[in-house]
């Protein structure tokens, strides 16, 4: 009995902390926490209603992910990607995930690449109802086990570890001018040129998503620069 009490405690506050790297995944998705600034975790657990350690917890899982930074005595500060770094995580991508997505197209059953569809109409379902986080989670799950159909375990945590560091810039801008439906419609069609065996066509419509997304990026990048010469010039 006795060893019961600490592996409930200990499950107790991984859920708090995974909660609360939830909630940050989702403002720095909605753009509520900025590239660039710099957070306290007491500050945040006051927002959250929690205390500073699940959001240390949760920052450090972060920043593992390469999504922030901590600064000495301070805190946690938003990692800001540079163009470059963008357009190195697309290079990469797309010398992966292209090339998989042929290969993948020739070899797996239609019954592999069915049991994908729930994943697709997940993300589809996740943009109509601007489900921001959601979308992210089933866009993640079915880029990762659509490689993971290569059977290369590496392939995977590599794209896996991309794709964290890598969060989707402009999302939110994507979801406000009702843009997101029609970029997520883009698996379903992935999906189904897989299953027609049309694997240059798959190719194809590979490389044009990646291409939408790094578009994001650049347009998200180029807010965030826009709303910091403004937090600028209001504070002089």
């Amino acid at each position: 009995m006795s060893d019961l009490k600490p592996r409930t405690l200990i499950s107790v506050q991984e859920r708090l902390r995974d909660q609360v790297a939830h909630a940050l995944r989702a403002a720095l998705i909605s753009g509520e926490l900025r590239p660039g600034v710099v957070y306290s975790a007491p500050a945040l657990a006051a927002d959250f209603g929690v205390s500073a350690t699940p959001v240390r917890e949760a920052m450090l899982d972060l920043a593992r992910e390469g999504l922030v930074e901590a600064v000495r005595n301070k805190g946690f500060r938003v990692t800001e990607l540079t163009e470059r770094d963008l357009d190195e995580f697309t290079e990469i991508r797309a010398l992966i995930e292209i090339p998989t997505v042929g290969r993948v197209a020739r070899a797996a059953t239609a019954e592999q690449l069915e049991r994908l569809r729930p994943q697709a109409e997940a993300i589809v379902a996740a943009a109509r109802k601007h489900d921001l986080i959601g979308y992210l989670e089933a866009d993640r799950q079915f880029h990762l086990d659509l490689i993971g159909l290569a059977g290369n375990a590496h392939l995977v945590e590599v794209v896996g570890d991309l794709r964290k560091r890598s969060r989707l810039y402009g999302l939110n801008r994507l979801d406000q001018r009702g843009e997101l439906v029609s970029s997520a419609e883009e698996h379903l069609e992935l999906l189904d040129l897989m299953l027609s065996g049309d694997a240059e066509a798959a190719e194809a419509c590979m490389a044009r998503h990646l291409g939408h997304v790094r578009s994001l990026w650049a347009e998200g990048q180029a807010d965030a620069v826009e709303e910091r010469s403004a937090l600028k010039l209001r504070s002089r």
